[in-house]
């Protein structure tokens, strides 16, 4: 006989009282560790299964920098008489590294709300800036800054899967394979951190943590619906049995999309399984595997976005509506002799088709209670069929990634110390073609345009020491080495003629990098309610091959001069935790960079839609703030702001226009970089009473307008948005089921018209050297996304014994 109704009965005193005893969670600082377990019991039938409230995070005690731990069964957190493994302390270096500004984004905080991407999860933390890119949830990920200026994809940080490297060799990162559902916490490291974490971590890192197999234990089934024919349905299950432990996650979403020729339709699995095969050695298997088919739409010029944003009545280029984008396209697939077409994206058929396959393996071996070897290697291939434009980009792009390294716990004249050493090797060899799309609808290919071949290794070695001074102050220090080889041979074809006579322009590239970053961090606790922390640190990330054979123009060519970028960064923050209700965190930065690589936009018809170049010298500074404030029970408070200013300091640009003429762009502002961001949120969660479990939110996200090109000249407009949301959770007394969670939320409530994507534009010159005004600015194409216009999402999520 199926028993079920929600759990009733326990005092509200008591609950009240548990709560206000755990302190706030929306981020934790390096300096964190975790309660124990609240658990609350009311009399229940014979089979109901007692419910573990998760942990929430403190700040450390005074005299004693806490270090995290990760919620995992592979490791245990402490030995006998209390101290940290060294396993714990090797986790700890890929979720909160001691010293470093980091901000960790609990799954509580976006359980009872729709998180269509990792977009709606990441603005929980400062630092962290968003836009949308080419697909449903290719997301563009920024932190200070650092990757706002792409085009397309992620770059300037590094991404880690429950600490498997998920950034390719080449430095692209991309956010398609990212279900925010399917995990327990994320990591936002802040900071150059080419230290710890190698090429391209010149912004930081993220750490995407899975739920581990026995926080789930059992299966849960959850379904989110809403406007534009948005569906998710997703399958957690999680099990501990004896050594082995393991979570599987899969999701199957789809939507029609709110701008024209937007549908899709992505599927992804996640699992994660660790066996402690003896009490020294653990053996950990990381598999993900995502499928994405969707349409993409053309990215508007300005004046385009003002006139329709959604691209309503763009079905085909001879009657498309105003603002609707066109692409021109060879009658005949290689040249215009044959005549041209302009089409729309409906018409054109332009989307994309892709698949990621990552398969990682791990082997940690205790040689003691004070000493952790991890080997580590992981298969990431990711194959790509993107009609984006009047181009497809067709390739496989399979890579490997070795890392070794040990992890030390011990003491250095007589002072508590943690060391850890090791070295990498990855690489990636590619051949991908460039095919000239042509009419006939469903993205047809024509001749082809350009192929790539491409390789990317990098190896080195990087050391930390970690060493407690006194029983207030942590001192760390680290320092990583690294070569980087790029080759490449970039085939450009050409056809004469109506018969189409081939002529190939060939384009080589041998380039190799040296490179090394140091870092030092202070980190010191005051007392139980202030923790100060101080840090200088490097980064460097070089160049992806493709960008060696993009010119301004977008077309093939030598662009083989590029450096790699480089970064030193000063950071000044603290953290003050006066009682268990507040914590407030800030942070001041300021970081110098030479040879910065920025990107912009080329025109919308050229094969390539992005050319990337070096800025000698700019600066990036700004403040960075988060509070939780727990203002009266029930009641909660939740904030994260960011300030940027980043200028070029020195940069000279040379547009050609029938001559060359050059534009000092020194005290100008970085195109790209929004200078005030804000996610703010109050609500209010009942925890006693006949209405335990419900609750709702009011969230206000702010977002500043920013320029455009490199002459500051045009800018994109900002935006507010107000969403609300209210949701119910319940445990359940019952054989079969253990909790019910729905929510329903409304997002930009007020319909504002706002710009999700806006990518740099390449100034112009007139015939007589003048550069063209804000006016003519607005015409170039290839650069905006618009978000969304205000939708519904309601969902529910069952938990199974």
């Amino acid at each position: 006989m199926l028993r079920c109704h929600a759990r009733r009965g326990v005092s509200a005193v008591a609950v009240q009282a548990a709560l206000l005893a755990s302190s706030s969670g929306v981020f934790a600082q390096s300096t964190n560790t975790e309660l124990p377990a609240v658990t609350v019991e009311a009399p229940q039938t014979a089979r109901a299964k007692p419910v573990t409230r998760p942990a929430r995070p403190r700040a450390a005690s005074a005299g004693r920098a806490a270090r995290p731990v990760a919620p995992s069964a592979s490791v245990s957190a402490s030995t006998p008489n209390g101290a940290v493994t060294a396993g714990a302390a090797r986790d700890g270096l890929n979720q909160a590294p001691t010293g470093q500004t980091e901000t960790t984004i609990y799954r509580s905080q976006f359980d009872n709300r729709p998180a269509v991407t990792v977009a709606d999860v990441l603005r929980e933390s400062p630092g962290i800036s968003v836009k949308q890119g080419n697909g449903p949830r290719d997301i563009g990920i920024s932190i200070r800054g650092s990757n706002a200026r792409n085009g397309f994809g992620i770059r300037n940080l590094v991404i880690f899967d429950d600490g498997f490297p998920v950034t390719q060799p080449d430095g692209l990162s991309r956010s398609d394979l990212i279900d925010p559902r399917a995990y327990s916490a994320i990591d936002v490291i802040r900071g150059p951190s080419s230290a710890l974490y190698g090429n391209y971590a010149t912004g930081g890192a993220l750490n995407f943590r899975t739920r581990p197999g026995d926080t789930i234990d059992g299966v849960e089934y959850g379904v989110d619906g809403g406007s534009y024919g948005y569906l998710n349905n997703y399958l957690a299950a999680g099990k501990k049995v004896g050594n082995f432990e393991g979570s599987l996650f899969a999701s199957d979403t789809r939507g029609d999309g709110y701008i024209g020729n937007s549908w899709f339709n992505t599927q992804t699995v996640n699992f994660l399984g660790t066996l402690k095969a003896t009490p020294d050695d653990r053996f950990t298997v990381k598999i993900i595997n995502n499928d994405l088919s969707t349409r993409l739409p053309i990215r508007q010029s300005l004046n385009q976005y003002y006139q329709n944003p959604f691209q309503q009545g763009c079905a085909t280029g001879v009657s498309a509506a105003a603002g609707c984008g066109t692409v021109t396209l060879f009658n005949n697939g290689f040249n215009a002799t044959a005549g041209t077409d302009k089409e729309t994206a409906v018409q054109a058929g332009l989307g994309r088709n892709d698949r990621r396959t990552i398969v990682g393996g791990r082997w940690e071996h205790d040689f003691d209670n004070t000493t952790t070897w991890r080997n580590q290697f992981v298969f990431d291939d990711r194959n790509i069929n993107q009609p984006t434009g009047t181009t497809s980009a067709i390739g496989d792009f399979p890579s490997y990634n070795f890392m070794s390294d040990v992890t030390k716990r011990g003491e250095i004249l007589g002072l508590e110390s943690t060391t850890f050493f090791g070295a990498f090797y990855n690489t990636l060899t590619a051949s991908s073609d460039t095919r000239n799309v042509m009419p006939g609808g469903n993205a047809t290919l024509g001749s082809l345009s350009s192929n790539l071949y491409s390789q990317t290794t990098n190896y080195g070695v990087r050391a930390r020491e970690e060493l407690k001074l006194t029983t207030s102050l942590t001192a760390v220090a680290g320092i990583g080495w690294e070569t980087t080889v790029l080759k490449g041979i970039n085939t450009a074809y050409a056809y004469a003629g109506p018969t189409g006579t081939t002529t190939t322009t060939l384009t080589t590239a041998d380039r190799q990098f040296q490179n090394t970053a140091p870092e030092l961090a202070l980190l010191y606790t005051v007392n139980n309610e202030w923790v100060l922390r101080g840090r200088v640190a490097t980064g460097y990330g070089t160049p992806q091959v493709s960008n060696l054979f993009v010119l301004p123009s977008g077309l093939s060519g030598n662009n083989t001069q590029l450096q790699a970028q480089k970064n030193l960064g000063y950071d000044l923050g603290f953290d003050w935790t006066p009682n268990n209700t507040l914590k407030v965190s800030a942070t001041g930065f300021y970081e110098f960079f030479r040879d910065e690589l920025v990107s912009q936009a080329t025109p919308v018809n050229s094969p390539n839609t992005s050319y990337t170049f070096n800025a000698p010298r700019s600066e990036h500074r700004g403040i960075e703030l988060a509070a939780d404030w727990k203002f009266y029970p029930g009641w909660r408070f939740m904030a994260a702001y960011t300030y940027l200013d980043e200028v070029y300091t020195e940069y000279v640009e040379n547009i050609t226009n029938g001559a060359v003429f050059s534009f000092n762009r020194a005290g100008n502002k970085i195109p790209g970089i929004s200078p005030n961001e804000l996610t703010a949120r109050v609500g209010y969660d009942e925890f006693a009473g006949p209405l335990a479990g419900l609750g709702g939110f009011v969230e206000v996200q702010w977002k500043d307008s920013f320029y455009m090109d490199n002459a500051n000249l045009l800018k994109a407009p900002g935006y507010e948005l107000v969403n609300l949301n209210v949701h119910y959770k319940t445990d359940l007394v019952s054989d079969t089921f253990r909790s019910l969670n729905l929510f329903l939320e409304v997002r930009n409530v007020f319909d504002r018209t706002y710009v999700a994507s806006a990518n740099n534009i390449a100034n112009t010159v007139t015939a007589a050297g003048l550069q063209n005004p804000a006016s003519v600015l607005a015409n170039t194409t290839g650069s905006i996304y618009a978000g969304s216009p205000r939708l519904f999402v309601a969902g529910m999520k069952v938990a199974f014994r």
